[in-house]
């Protein structure tokens, strides 16, 4: 199933593969704050709408995860890095995909403060 996704603003627009099944919350300080839901796929499973130039990033801690948002709104729907294996990965928002309510998806826990 393909999901479409986008920024608040509509500057940011993605496309993303896959059935939810489940999602991740994590605790750290930075998902936290920002209140993001997780789902993750391989990296090729999301194809971007609007060119990669349209996207802020910000790194932090090991600046192992690109955390991509927009400049204009400050809304970020996913962020790119690698699965333990080194497998390219996209990490999703869901809260930012049309159509898809979060209260109905299970929601895994993460402690991410322990990292």
């Amino acid at each position: 199933m393909a999901h479409q996704g986008s920024c608040h603003c509509g500057r940011i627009a993605f496309e993303v593969e896959g059935d939810i099944d489940q999602v991740m919350e994590c605790n750290c300080s930075h998902c936290s704050r920002k209140g993001y839901l997780l789902w993750f796929r391989p990296r090729e499973q999301l194809r971007l709408a609007t060119g990669e130039g349209d996207l802020a990033t910000y790194t932090f801690n090991k600046h192992a995860i690109k955390h991509h948002f927009c400049p204009d709104c400050g809304c970020a729907p996913f962020g790119f890095g690698s699965m333990p294996d080194g497998e390219p990965m996209a990490a999703v928002n869901v809260r930012c995909l049309e159509g898809v309510e979060p209260g109905k998806l299970s929601i895994q826990q993460m402690d991410g403060k322990s990292f």
